[in-house]
C-alpha cells in the first residue's frame, strides 16, 4: 500500500511499521525525518517531483512510502484485553471520514473501532494520511455482518450508543459509564434498521441553526468525548 505525508510517514518510522521502500522528493530536507531515516535499513529512492506527482496522486509533502498492506484485528483477540469503549461505523463510504474518526479515537483512548467488511470504506492511503499514523496505536476490527458483532459485544457486557435525530434523547442524559459501544451510521442514510434495532439507547446531538445534521467525523468526535468525559 502507498502512503504519504510527512507526518504519517514520521509515525511510521517511529513505531517500526513494516516499510517496504521509500521514495524522497530529490532535496528533501525534513530533519527529523531523515534523521529517523538513518538509522533504519530501508531502501530509500529520489524522485523529480513529477515523478513522486504521478506516483501519488495526492499531497505528498516530498515523501512516500510503500508499507506492507493493514491488517486488522480479530473480534475475539479485541475482547480478550477487557475493552470498555469501542466505536461500530455503519457502512461509512468518506475515506476522510474514517481517518478523521480514527485520529479522534486514538486520542480519547478508544480501544477499538469495527467496521463492516461489504459497503465500509476500508484502510486506505487516504485514510492512513487523514489519520495522521493513529492506525499505528489502533484495533480495527473488520466483520462480516455488524449486526452479529454488536450481538457479540452486548453478551461481553456492552451497552450500545447508537446515533440518529428521531425518537432519540439527548446525547448528554445518557449514563457511559458502562462498557460502551458506539455507533455511528452511514453519512447520508444513518444507521441501517437492524443495526438500530440493537441499539439499547439512541442519542442525538442538538441542531440549533437551519442545519440538521452535522458531518459523521465531527458528530463522533462530540459522542466519544462525551463518554470519555462522564467517566472522569
Amino acid at each position: 500500500m502507498i502512503v504519504y505525508g510527512r507526518n504519517v510517514a514520521e509515525e511510521l518510522i517511529k513505531n517500526n511499521y513494516y516499510i517496504k521502500k521509500v521514495y524522497l522528493q530529490n532535496n528533501f530536507n525534513d530533519k527529523l525525518i531523515n534523521s529517523l531515516l538513518e538509522n533504519i535499513k530501508i531502501p530509500i529512492e529520489y524522485k523529480s517531483k513529477q515523478q513522486m506527482d504521478d506516483l501519488a496522486k495526492g499531497t505528498h509533502q516530498g515523501i512516500i512510502l510503500d508499507i506492507e498492506d493493514y491488517k486488522y484485528a480479530k473480534l475475539d483477540t479485541v475482547l480478550k484485553s477487557d475493552p470498555n469503549f469501542i466505536v461500530i461505523l455503519d457502512h461509512l463510504e468518506d475515506p476522510h471520514n474514517l481517518g478523521a474518526i480514527i485520529r479522534t479515537s486514538e486520542a480519547a483512548g478508544v480501544d477499538a473501532i469495527i467496521i463492516p467488511k461489504d459497503r465500509q470504506v476500508g484502510i486506505n492511503s487516504t485514510v492512513m494520511k487523514t489519520s495522521a499514523g493513529a492506525l499505528t496505536n489502533m484495533n480495527i476490527v473488520s466483520v462480516t455482518n455488524l449486526v452479529s458483532a454488536i450481538k457479540e459485544l452486548k453478551n461481553s457486557g456492552f451497552w450500545t450508543v447508537g446515533t440518529a435525530l428521531d425518537n432519540s434523547v439527548d446525547y448528554r442524559q445518557i449514563d457511559y459509564s458502562s462498557k460502551i459501544a458506539l455507533i455511528i451510521g452511514n453519512e447520508g442514510k444513518g444507521m441501517s434498521r437492524l443495526v438500530t434495532e440493537e441499539c439499547d439507547f439512541i442519542a442525538k446531538i442538538p441542531m440549533y441553526g437551519d442545519i440538521n445534521s452535522l458531518n459523521a467525523s465531527v458528530a463522533s468526535g462530540i459522542m466519544i468525548y462525551e463518554v470519555v468525559r462522564n467517566r472522569k
